[in-house]
C-alpha cells in the first residue's frame, strides 16, 4: 500500500495523490492510502464506506466545518505520474481535484489535536464523483449515513481559482416533443410537419429574458436554452416526430418545484406538444451570511463569487448545511490531457484554510 504523509508540504501531498492512479471505479488504492494516513491521527474518528473515507474530530467546540473532496478522476490520458514544471503541477487529477483534497487532508491532520482548531472538523474523501450518481460516495453517505455530513458549513475542494465560489445553480433538462404525420415532401399536404409545431415554443425560448439575482453578495444569472434539436427522417420526407432538448439553469433561491413551475410557464406549450423531465438537480444557497462562513470570507480577503455550474455542494444544502466551493486551480483544465494546477494556488488555499480553521487566527 502506498504511504501518504499528511504533514508533508501540500504541494508534495498533491503530487503523491496524483501518482496514485484512481479513475472512477478504481479508487481502492487511493482510499487505502488515505485511510491508512488518517488512522495514524490519534484524535480522529475514522470510518470507511466502500471507497469513501471519512474522519472527524469531536472536541466539543460547538461548531463543525466539513471539508470534502472526491478522489476519483476521469480516465487517464498518459498523464501520470505527475510532473512539476515551472511552478505548475501537471497530472491527471491535479486540478480536479487532488490538489484541493491535499489541502483539506493536510489542514485536517495539523488541526486534529486538542487546542489547535477553532471548530470541530470532518474530512471526507469520496469515490465516484465523475460518474453516475448511483456511484457517488457523497450520495451514499447522504442516503445511508447522513450524520457524517452534518456541520455548520461545508467546503468542497472543487477548483475555483483559490477564491470562494459560493453555492451553485440548479439545473433542469426537459424534452419537448411534437408528433405529426410522415409524408413525401413533394406532397407535404398529405402529412403534418412535427418540426413546424415547435416554432412557437422555440420562439418563446429565444425571446426569454433570464433573471439575475443577488444572494449573500453573489450574483446568479439564470438561463433557458435549447441545447439540442432532433427531427429527421430523410431529406425528402416530412418528419413525424421532432424534439427540443431544453436546459434551464436556475438561481438557488428557487426550489425545484418553483423552478419547474417557472419553466412550464415560460415554455407555455402549445396543444399537442408533450413535456418530459429528463434530469433535475437542486441549487445550493451560498450561505455566506452564516457566522461560521464569515471567518472563511475574511481568510480569503473577501474574494468570492457565485458558482454557476452544479456541484456536490447541493447535497449539503439539501441537508440544511451551507456549502461553498473552494480549491486551487482553473476548472478549465479539468478533464484535459494537460490537466495542471499552479503550485502557488495550492499553497494559498492551504494557508487560507489554516488561517480560517486555526484557533489563534480565528479569535
Amino acid at each position: 500500500m502506498t504511504s501518504l504523509d499528511l504533514f508533508a508540504d501540500p504541494i508534495a501531498l498533491s503530487a503523491a495523490l496524483v501518482d496514485i492512479e484512481s479513475p472512477s471505479h478504481h479508487e481502492e488504492a487511493i482510499a487505502d492510502a488515505v485511510e491508512g494516513a488518517l488512522r495514524g491521527l490519534e484524535h480522529a474518528e475514522v470510518e470507511r464506506f466502500g471507497n469513501t473515507v471519512v474522519a472527524r474530530t469531536n472536541f466539543g467546540l460547538g461548531s463543525r466545518v466539513v471539508l470534502a473532496g472526491h478522489i476519483d478522476t476521469v480516465p487517464l490520458a498518459d498523464n501520470t505520474p505527475h510532473k512539476l514544471v515551472d511552478g505548475t503541477l501537471h497530472g491527471c487529477g491535479s486540478v480536479d481535484m487532488k490538489s484541493g483534497m491535499a489541502c483539506y487532508l493536510a489542514a485536517f491532520a495539523r488541526l486534529a489535536e486538542p487546542g489547535k482548531a477553532a471548530y470541530d472538523l470532518t474530512v471526507i474523501a469520496y469515490e465516484g464523483e465523475e460518474v453516475a450518481q448511483e456511484y457517488n460516495g457523497l450520495h451514499h453517505l447522504e442516503r445511508d449515513h447522513p450524520e457524517w455530513l452534518e456541520g455548520d458549513i461545508a467546503l468542497l475542494g472543487e477548483p475555483s481559482g483559490a477564491i470562494i465560489e459560493a453555492g451553485c445553480q440548479g439545473t433542469i433538462r426537459v424534452f419537448v416533443d411534437a408528433h405529426g404525420t410522415r409524408a413525401h415532401s413533394a406532397r407535404s399536404w398529405l402529412g403534418h410537419n412535427a418540426a413546424h409545431d415547435l416554432a412557437g415554443v422555440l420562439t418563446r425560448i429565444a425571446a426569454y429574458e433570464p433573471r439575475a439575482v443577488e444572494i449573500d453578495g453573489c450574483e446568479y444569472r439564470e438561463g433557458l436554452n435549447v441545447v439540442g434539436l432532433e427531427g429527421f427522417v430523410a431529406t425528402n420526407t416530412i418528419p413525424d416526430h421532432a424534439r427540443l432538448i431544453v436546459n434551464f439553469r436556475y438561481a438557488p433561491d428557487r426550489s425545484v418545484e418553483e423552478a419547474k413551475a417557472h419553466l412550464e410557464e415560460a415554455l407555455s406549450l402549445d396543444d399537442g406538444l408533450t413535456l418530459t423531465y429528463d434530469d433535475i438537480a437542486p441549487g445550493a444557497l451560498p450561505g455566506l451570511g452564516d457566522p461560521v462562513a464569515a471567518g472563511l470570507v475574511k481568510a480569503v480577503g473577501g474574494n468570492f463569487r457565485a458558482k454557476f455550474g452544479w456541484t456536490d455542494v447541493a447535497r449539503f444544502s439539501s441537508l440544511g448545511v451551507p456549502a461553498v466551493n473552494f480549491g486551487p486551480g482553473d476548472p478549465g483544465f479539468a478533464h484535459k490531457k494537460d490537466e495542471q494546477c499552479p503550485t502557488d494556488q495550492i499553497t494559498q488555499v492551504f494557508e487560507q484554510l489554516m488561517s480560517y480553521l486555526s484557533v489563534n487566527e480565528s479569535e
